[in-house]
């Protein structure tokens, strides 16, 4: 089925103006809220993907979510409707995502301490707030004018603990996620080593399945592109154990560093 059109109103006051992304199960507009007079953003089910409920919950979870979370690096949720629709609506956010720019270049050195110390800033937050984002990767997060990134898609952020095998996105999920067992901040930090080694190389380090489960060597394709700290700093997020990743902490005092 296809998008809805320009004028449609998605859930009450908030009319359609453009079609954004479709993802398997979500489509995402550019809108016009007219309590608020301005442009937002918002998510909504497919119209074929309507029956289903988990679809449909995981979304309205999201909503919520955002909406009592209050961080300068993380989108903010202004509505939840569930009639006549489920729709979550969200500030517009200008920039582009990282993956877009990505596309392009890397990041220098400087840039990506900077996108690293903003991102654990959001997930410091995350985590005292008790929940774990579990999907960290570029198209997660939107490069703002003026250098400020935000993190978007809490949707299957959840509190520590077990989660059902394979839960995320391949390439940058942690080996636990893979396996099933407990996450916590751990396999955040693991997303966010991820996140740089692409700002870094525009290539993720495990587009080979088998090298989730094995020890990589990150920090030898990034050595040439950033300072040897910082290498390392990606190098230690990348590592197989969870207990042997840096915390958010000490991974914000060696991106202060570099």
């Amino acid at each position: 089925m296809k998008p809805f059109s320009p004028g449609r109103e998605l859930a009450p006051g908030v009319h359609v103006e453009a079609h954004l992304h479709r993802s398997r199960h979500l489509d995402v507009y550019a809108a016009r809220c007219e309590r608020r007079g301005c442009s937002v953003v918002a998510k909504t089910v497919r119209p074929d993907r309507l029956a289903r409920r988990d679809v449909a919950g995981d979304l309205l979870r999201e909503g919520r979510l955002l909406r009592r979370l209050s961080h300068p690096h993380i989108v903010r949720g202004y509505e939840v409707h569930r009639e006549p629709r489920p729709v979550v609506v969200l500030e517009t956010v200008g920039g582009e995502t990282l993956a877009h720019l990505l596309d392009r270049r890397s990041l220098p050195a400087r840039d990506i301490a900077q996108l690293g110390l903003q991102l654990a800033s959001a997930l410091r937050y995350l985590h005292a707030e008790g929940i774990v984002h579990l999907d960290l990767k570029p198209s997660n997060v939107v490069a703002a004018p003026g250098g400020c990134a935000k993190l978007l898609d809490l949707s299957i952020a959840r509190r520590p603990g077990r989660v059902p095998a394979g839960r995320g996105t391949w390439c940058n999920m942690a080996p636990e996620q893979i396996t099933g067992v407990r996450v916590g901040p751990p396999a955040d930090v693991w997303g966010l080593g991820t996140v740089l080694w692409e700002a870094a190389t525009r290539e993720n380090p495990f587009d080979d399945r088998d090298q989730l489960h094995e020890r990589a060597d990150p920090v030898r394709a990034v050595r040439a592109r950033l300072p040897r700290g910082l290498a390392a700093a990606v190098d230690a997020c990348l590592e197989p154990d969870p207990e042997a990743r840096p915390t958010l902490d000490e991974l914000t005092a060696t991106l202060t560093a570099a």
